[in-house]
């Protein structure tokens, strides 16, 4: 069976959906691998690293030709219908989001593979990319954040006076934060994390921070997430949360709930207590903001008495370092694929948990319950629901 992995088309994204060491595994478990030219590009991976490792780099993806499409972030419903009805997609889908897309690969019978479904067992862990792409964000959060702070993260005791360290301030203690909080440790901030779940605490203290309790009940949601709070519980967190906020001077927010609208955890007002020259970093914005007012990939400075707070908010957080995040993007979906492959055949089998449970459309059926409840409940027409207008090359030319 041929793999192909196109160009991805997103503006901005710079990974690619797998590197030319993963190429060789795919090819000794007996499939064909055709690589777009160009696609590894921007992750450090050349046209000449594919052909060594046996790929066939192409100029264009022929639809016709595609068994299984890897890809990075959602695909367009116009390269979607392009590929042939029982083709198997695997990569970032979105899909409470991109519903439109959804429909598309449902209507023409794709069976898709979403990487965000992946089952949160030990037997998955292989292939879980949200973990591996939150890694790489929570890392290049401390990193934009040191520099945009007008002043040394770590202490320093000269013979010209003592520096004292700077103060971090993490939200979220999920895979993000808590690359956060070591990153911040290891530059040398005093570090403090908070987070709604149960299991945080002491997962905060093992990474060496001091854990911010503010004496209210954890909220544990499925599969290790924290989920949605009451809005008198949130209105107490704001309230808890203001005077640790207003005395860091680095900021980190990381929370996110999947599917859903980022959680708001920091209000203009508590941005506006903060010192000058202090830094908010959002890794949440592109899904709403856990930070009042910021914005997906722009710095947005909040007057306070005597100069300005910035408030960056992240935007294609693990594309920023797409050497890396490729690296491990490449290998959770290899370990998928590889999951459903056996002499070069790729065959679903959903008495398999981890094939069940990441599985998105099959047989003109959406198999994910929320997204098949949206899509009940809304079934706009096409003409409703407008999807980006971005082009897309996937196919080796454009299509708007």
């Amino acid at each position: 069976m041929k793999v192909a992995i196109p160009v991805e088309s997103t503006p901005g994204e710079r990974r690619v959906a797998t590197t030319p060491d993963v190429v060789a595994l795919l090819i000794r478990a007996g499939l064909r691998v055709a690589v777009q030219t160009g696609a590894g590009t921007a992750s450090l991976a050349p046209d000449s690293a594919y052909t060594d490792a046996g790929a066939e780099v192409v100029a264009a993806v022929e639809a016709a030709d595609v068994d299984v499409l890897l890809h990075v972030r959602p695909l367009h419903p116009k390269v979607i219908a392009r590929l042939r009805p029982g083709a198997i997609t695997i990569g970032f889908c979105a899909p409470t989001l991109e519903l439109e897309s959804v429909k598309a690969l449902r209507d023409g019978r794709i069976t898709a593979f979403a990487m965000e479904l992946v089952p949160r067992i030990s037997r998955a862990q292989s292939m879980d990319a949200l973990t591996s792409q939150a890694l790489v964000a929570g890392y290049r959060s401390v990193l934009e954040a040191a520099m945009r702070l007008p002043r040394f993260l770590p202490l320093f005791m000269t013979a010209a006076g003592t520096v004292p360290p700077a103060r971090t301030l993490v939200l979220g203690a999920g895979v993000a934060g808590l690359q956060a909080i070591a990153t911040a440790k290891r530059l040398g901030s005093v570090v403090s994390a908070y987070d709604v779940r149960s299991a945080s605490a002491d997962e905060v203290r093992s990474m060496g921070a001091t854990f911010v309790d503010l004496g209210l009940d954890a909220i544990d949601g499925a599969g290790g997430y924290a989920r949605e709070q009451s809005e008198d519980r949130a209105a107490q967190q704001l309230a808890a949360l203001a005077p640790h906020v207003a005395a860091t001077d680095l900021l980190i927010t990381t929370a996110a709930i999947p599917g859903r609208q980022a959680p708001l955890l920091v209000t203009r007002a508590m941005v506006e207590q903060m010192r000058p020259g202090s830094v908010v970093v959002d890794l949440a914005a592109e899904s709403g903001g856990n930070v009042e007012g910021s914005l997906p990939g722009l710095d947005v400075e909040v007057p306070v008495a005597g100069g300005v707070v910035t408030v960056y908010g992240m935007r294609d957080a693990a594309s920023t370092m797409p050497a890396d995040a490729s690296r491990l993007y490449a290998k959770n979906v290899a370990n998928l694929l590889l999951l459903m492959t056996k002499d070069g055949v790729v065959t679903v089998d959903f008495a398999d948990e981890v094939v069940a449970g990441t599985c998105l459309t099959y047989e003109g059926q959406v198999r994910h319950e929320a997204t098949h409840n949206l899509l009940t409940a809304l079934d706009p027409p096409p003409s409703a629901q407008a999807h980006p207008t971005e082009p897309t090359t996937i196919f080796g030319e454009a299509a708007h």
